[in-house]
């Protein structure tokens, strides 16, 4: 089978309103997939809170805290308010991410239109912010203090150009390592099929990849959610 296969977007409940197509897609179920096991799994892990806490809210204690410590150290003061943005983001792209390697599932990480769409949104929130402490003065992101005016033409589209390949540059990172990776466990299971007895030598191959691809999962959901928080730092603290 076409290791691409796993990639297609298929449309699960069709659905449309005047000219708006509501469908729900494997892409998108997972999507809210990934949202409710969030929730779910945090809340289980939690409950019920105590004092001395056990395994599951020492973990997850210790994840939060080491959210907060990342974001403390790229935005500086007033980190404290965009905690749940960035807490959020990495919780849906980390169980994006794993909930892909579960057998008949589908990795919405792997599409650049829903990865896309949270970078975008990283980004329109940094904006955001940057215009709501800055006012006016956010602008001069485009044009950094000391550059002489003359060249004002030339510069403001390169900052600009560079502020917005800022979304593709994250999307794209994460897409191609969910999509090499998935494409390579697929190589791997089809060589374990194909071979019969033999197939026990690459089936270690794969138990050993998927582990590898759950560390993976963490990493790009951590680095997508620490580049998020250097830019609301740089929005937040700019000294242009």
């Amino acid at each position: 089978m076409n290791p691409l296969h796993q990639f297609t977007v298929k449309t699960i409940i069709p659905l449309k309103i005047l000219d708006w197509n509501l469908s729900v897609t494997n892409s998108s179920l997972f999507m809210m997939l990934s949202a409710v096991a969030g929730v779910f799994i945090l809340w289980v892990l939690i409950y019920p809170q105590r004092v001395i806490p056990k395994t599951g809210q020492s973990l997850v204690e210790t994840l939060y805290r080491f959210i907060v410590a990342t974001a403390k150290d790229t935005i500086g003061a007033g980190y404290q308010a965009y905690i749940p943005f960035i807490f959020s983001v990495f919780i849906m792209i980390f169980m994006g991410n794993l909930l892909g390697l579960t057998p008949y599932s589908f990795t919405f990480t792997s599409q650049l239109a829903p990865v896309g769409a949270f970078a975008v949104l990283g980004l329109l929130v940094s904006a955001g912010v940057g215009i709501y402490h800055h006012k006016l003065h956010w602008f001069r992101t485009f044009l950094p203090a000391g550059i002489p005016w003359a060249i004002a033409p030339i510069v403001i589209p390169i900052e600009m150009i560079s502020f917005i390949a800022k979304p593709f540059s994250l999307t794209v990172r994460l897409v191609m390592n969910m999509v090499v990776g998935h494409i390579l466990l697929k190589i791997l299971a089809g060589f374990v099929f194909s071979s019969g007895l033999a197939g026990a030598f690459p089936l270690l191959f794969v138990a050993i990849m998927i582990l590898f691809e759950a560390g993976i999962a963490f990493l790009q959901a951590y680095i997508y959610t620490i580049l998020t928080s250097i830019y609301l730092g740089e929005a937040l603290n700019m000294h242009s």
